[in-house]
């Protein structure tokens, strides 16, 4: 059965992870989950960025970045189900790191870094935030390149 026939049930159901492995539930817009999660390899459009947040979080969108790769998913319910889907594509856990983007915000603060999977502290990371000034300015650096308008 497609995701999107049975969207809420499986975020209920703690199922999510397997359809986003399956990656049946990717770009079904309404299906019950949150917002279709894109991968950004290339680029994406702050234009596209917006209509994803509409669909679900309304002015934001949760966002994982991974930089060793330089590449991220947006769109996820939970940030989890983004780190999830770059683990399965082959990302280490270690170089993931969760944001929040506010694409109708044209400050430097339209990048928010607060997210359950920052949490490390065996890493020196304690917080939710992205403590290490040179992580941020990468990650920074990373959704530039991936939103370059």
């Amino acid at each position: 059965m497609p995701c999107g026939t049975r969207g809420t049930a499986l975020l209920r159901a703690g199922q999510l992870a397997e359809c986003v492995a399956s990656r049946a539930c990717m770009g079904e817009v309404g299906s019950g989950i949150m917002s279709p999660m894109e991968p950004v390899k290339d680029t994406i459009t702050r234009a596209r960025l917006a209509e994803l947040a509409a669909s679900g979080f309304g002015d934001l969108i949760k966002a994982v970045v991974d930089i060793e790769r330089r590449v991220m998913v947006v769109g996820g319910e939970l940030h989890s189900d983004e780190e999830q889907w770059l683990l399965d594509d082959g990302s280490r856990q270690s170089e993931l790191w969760g944001i929040n983007l506010y694409p109708a915000d044209s400050s430097p603060d339209w990048i928010e870094f607060d997210s359950m999977i920052n949490v490390r502290p065996a890493r020196g990371n304690s917080s939710r935030g992205v403590e290490d000034p040179q992580t941020q300015a990468l990650i920074r650096a990373i959704v530039a390149e991936r939103v370059p308008e």
